[in-house]
């Protein structure tokens, strides 16, 4: 089993604010329990916690549990008024146009594919606000700041605008990235390689920060996440040679 160190950014009676590694689980599998995931790790290190939200198993970034029931109430009614605030950075394809805008589709099951959403005029409204924060040849960095919860959403939305996420197997072209993609230039193998290696292999879509009211004091607070090394990697090597 693959160990995951937890990587608290806040903690107080009332509420735990940590990182969740890209490939863990935000709760257990409906049919594996025993399946590593964050909620399992925080009850180990601080007994009983409540689920307040979660992101993808391939997505990094920040998250929030409850400690006690009122603090579960409070956190889930901010939720549902959608005062709480969600900025995720994500890598894109190409340069969306206008580069500060709003993605409004709705958002339902794909009718024959089981676990992918679609945009749909049948579906639930989903609303996603965007800045370019960065922009490369081929690709863009991204701040979406989503104001509803459907899921997969920003994945979704930016690939039904033709700029899926720059890593993403079901909604995009590609399952990993690799340097050979933008350094097309003498690039060669290290001697020790038989095959050339991903610098990152998995969604390129992070959690970035959560700003919400403290459920006990009332206190606005936000807690940011920073990207983690793999995501720091890729765009250092974007900046190199992909500009």
């Amino acid at each position: 089993m693959k160990a995951h160190p937890l990587k608290i950014i806040h903690v107080d009676e009332h509420i735990i604010v940590c990182e969740k590694p890209s490939g863990l689980l935000s709760i257990p599998d409906r049919f594996d329990q025993e399946k590593p995931n964050l909620y399992h790790l925080l009850e180990a290190q601080y007994g009983q916690v409540w689920i307040v939200h979660r992101i993808d198993r391939e997505t990094s970034g920040i998250l929030v549990f409850a400690r006690n029931e009122d603090a579960h109430r409070a956190l889930n009614q901010q939720f549902l008024d959608r005062s709480v605030e969600k900025i995720y950075l994500a890598l894109v394809e190409g340069r969306p146009m206008p580069p500060t805008g709003e993605i409004n589709k709705a958002i339902a099951p794909h009718p024959s594919i089981a676990g992918k959403m679609i945009t749909s005029g049948k579906g639930k409204s989903a609303l996603t606000l965007y800045k370019v924060v960065d922009t490369y040849k081929a690709y863009a960095l991204v701040e979406a700041d989503i104001k509803t919860g459907r899921t997969h959403q920003i994945r979704v939305h930016f690939a039904s605008i033709g700029h899926p996420l720059a890593v993403d197997p079901v909604y995009g072209k590609r399952a990993a990235f690799f340097l050979s993609e933008i350094k097309t230039h003498r690039f060669n193998l290290k001697k020790d390689q038989d095959e050339e290696q991903a610098l990152v292999s998995r969604l390129t879509l992070h959690a970035h920060k959560l700003t919400l009211d403290h459920p006990a004091t009332g206190e606005r607070m936000a807690f940011t996440c920073e990207l983690p090394k793999d995501f720091r990697a890729l765009l250092s090597q974007l900046d190199k040679w992909g500009r």
